[in-house]
């Protein structure tokens, strides 16, 4: 299969291959998804197969309307009408009871739920709407590794897998969203991103936070909660103090192996000798190393010489939660001591 390019211009066609039941990637304001029809078991199934995606994992609904919405979910409670009003379209993701049948278990993972989310990024609204149809949208990359941040990460991993790959340029937040479960008489975050637990609490008041990784036997309600995520092909270790990247470039250098370094600017022109394979600059703040985080560890996996990436990591405060969220998972939780 050869995977086209499709432009900003070229919506139509590309809404023309989901409604054959083929996959498209599609821009998000967090990272590229990779939409199939919801409605449509079979298309979704060549998503698990595309990823190499285990079939328990949950895939999020992604719509143009609330009133999509309310055709699947048993109940709009007001705290989700709440919610949409103040972050949709947005960076939240809603998990939401289902009426019985709305789905199939293949986009729900055989679960009595269902995780929907509404976009900020006008090109894939435009892409719902020209379909008819909500699209389930996993990141577009092969399970496990970093998610895309352009459509040439979505490429790297998944050309000649699928039809083709809306390209809006970079995105914005670099990534994924902040997924809620209103399912539950208490509202739980159980994936934390730039929409924050203080933000949400400032709409619907009290609500909890639930991040661990789920067991063998237990299906997760929301993506990243059980299998490996974000891991490049090198090791990476968390460096959680600045002052701690002198001794760790010391200790990475009497490793005798090629190594690269992720950090703020302010810490790579501190390094006077540079010692280490390649760098990559995560900016100047923990915002704008959220955006460059994944891009950072995919340009590392385009060396493959690098086997050790020392990566700066941040206080766990506001979007630092979600940054280290996800850094931590790619480190498979190593911090260098």
């Amino acid at each position: 299969m050869e995977t086209k390019r499709y432009t900003v211009k070229q919506i139509a066609a590309a809404a023309a291959d989901i409604k054959q039941g083929e996959l498209i990637a599609f821009p998000t304001e967090t990272v590229y998804g990779l939409g199939a029809d919801a409605t449509n078991p079979e298309a979704v199934k060549k998503v698990y197969a595309a990823k190499g995606r285990p079939s328990d994992n949950p895939l999020i609904v992604h719509v143009a309307s609330v009133e999509t919405v309310a055709r699947y979910a048993a109940t709009l409670s007001p705290k989700f009408k709440q919610l949409v009003e103040t972050f949709w379209p947005g960076s939240l993701t809603i998990i939401l009871p289902l009426k019985p049948n709305a789905l199939a278990s293949v986009v729900t993972g055989g679960l009595k739920t269902a995780a929907f989310r509404m976009p900020d990024n006008q090109v894939t609204l435009d892409l719902i709407q020209a379909a008819g149809v909500p699209l389930v949208g996993p990141s577009a990359n092969t399970s496990g590794k970093p998610s895309p941040t352009t459509a040439d990460h979505v490429l790297h991993d998944l050309n000649g897998k699928i039809a083709g790959v809306l390209d809006d340029g970079p995105t914005g937040i670099g990534l994924e969203s902040t997924v809620i479960d209103l399912s539950v008489a208490t509202p739980v975050i159980l994936r934390p991103g730039v929409v924050t637990q203080e933000a949400i609490e400032r709409v619907i008041g009290p609500i909890m936070a639930d991040h661990h990784q789920v067991g063998a036997s237990e299906i997760p309600k929301a993506p990243g909660m059980k299998y490996k995520h974000y891991a490049p092909n090198a090791q990476v270790y968390i460096i959680d103090q600045p002052a701690q990247f002198n001794e760790a470039i010391q200790w990475a250098t009497e490793q005798n192996v090629p190594f690269g370094v992720m950090a703020v600017d302010d810490i790579l022109t501190n390094q006077t000798t540079v010692r280490f394979k390649d760098q990559f600059s995560l900016g100047d703040s923990v915002v704008s190393a959220s955006r460059h985080l994944f891009d950072g560890l995919r340009y590392f996996d385009l060396n493959p010489e690098v086997k050790i990436i020392l990566v700066q990591g941040f206080t766990m405060v506001g979007v630092g939660v979600a940054y280290m969220n996800r850094l931590e998972k790619s480190a498979g939780q190593k911090h260098f001591q």
